[in-house]
């Protein structure tokens, strides 16, 4: 990380010896921490045997650009929506074979204690953002992240059987919204739509949290419609 630091202040190449001083680090250990930046992309050397940032950086640096493009455009809507239901309303994205939380809007009258803070992780599976992303899987990926994670569940409605789990995507699939029925904390619901992005690529899940008992069908449509608001705004023209 101090590497990255020091290269990103100079405008142009640094030789092995400045990076080494600049840092503190042995000379060899610079060079070795520096073969592995090289074989990962995150540095590169010239022809001369020095050093710049790579293209790897600016990689990364465009998904970050993204991810938070989606926050942004995403927020007042949230704030709409949660104020048209009172209840707790969740942006996540992908990570793995997990979902994180990256914005929420809610209050202490929804009467639902949030265990999931920003920056949480929920396994796909048991989330209804993360079934949307499940969703967009083919059946040998589908199978493959059954194997990797077991399947493990944390209530009695948990999905755990691959069988099962490829049923309930193909409802996603087919209805445009997914569902959370207590599968990953009793008494606790939650529906989900999807934010797509200008390349038509599902960016993050917009999903309503609620108590089992509060949870009403007729918030889906406006669901939809927010999401899909979100979804313009991000360049997504939807095809019809």
């Amino acid at each position: 990380m101090l590497l990255l630091d020091v290269l990103a202040t100079r405008p142009d190449p640094v030789p092995l010896k400045d990076l080494a001083a600049a840092t503190g680090l042995h000379t060899s250990t610079t060079h070795r921490i520096l073969n592995d930046l090289v074989v990962g992309r995150y540095v590169e050397r010239v022809d001369s045997g020095l050093y710049q940032l790579g293209m790897r950086l600016l990689e990364l640096g465009s998904l970050v650009k993204g991810r938070l493009n989606v926050r942004e455009v995403a927020i007042e809507y949230m704030r709409d929506l949660h104020k048209l239901t009172g209840q707790t309303v969740n942006l996540s994205l992908q990570q793995g074979d997990e979902i994180v939380y990256i914005e929420r809007a809610w209050s202490e009258r929804s009467g639902m204690q949030v265990v999931r803070a920003i920056g949480g992780r929920a396994p796909l599976h048991l989330t209804s953002t993360g079934k949307l992303f499940l969703s967009c899987s083919d059946p040998r990926q589908v199978r493959a992240y059954a194997m990797r994670t077991g399947l493990a569940g944390t209530t009695r409605n948990s999905i755990t059987e691959t069988d099962q789990l490829e049923r309930d995507l193909a409802l996603v699939r087919r209805l445009g919204y997914s569902r959370d029925n207590e599968e990953l904390e009793l008494g606790v619901r939650c529906i989900a739509a999807g934010v797509y992005d200008d390349t038509g690529k599902l960016q993050a899940g917009l999903s309503i949290s609620a108590p089992a008992e509060r949870m009403r069908d007729e918030w889906i449509p406006v669901l939809l419609q927010t999401a899909a608001r979100i979804s313009e705004e991000l360049g997504y023209e939807a095809m019809h």
